[in-house]
């Protein structure tokens, strides 16, 4: 099986996600890798959301 080609800032950023040093992230499985990379983008994506609400509710009071 090929090691998934991940850029290294990805990989830095994906091990500071899932708390794990970066050569254990190297040795796990694609399958996981996927999932915390959709999990790690899902969780970029929606907090920008939740800064821009906050600062709507601020703002309104």
């Amino acid at each position: 099986m090929r090691r998934m080609p991940l850029s290294a800032d990805t990989a830095v950023k994906l091990a500071e996600y899932m708390k794990v040093p970066l050569e254990h992230l190297m040795h796990m499985p694609q399958h996981i890798l996927l999932q915390k990379l959709g999990e790690m983008a899902k969780a970029q994506t929606e907090e920008p959301i939740k800064e821009s609400s906050a600062e709507s509710q601020e703002k309104k009071e």
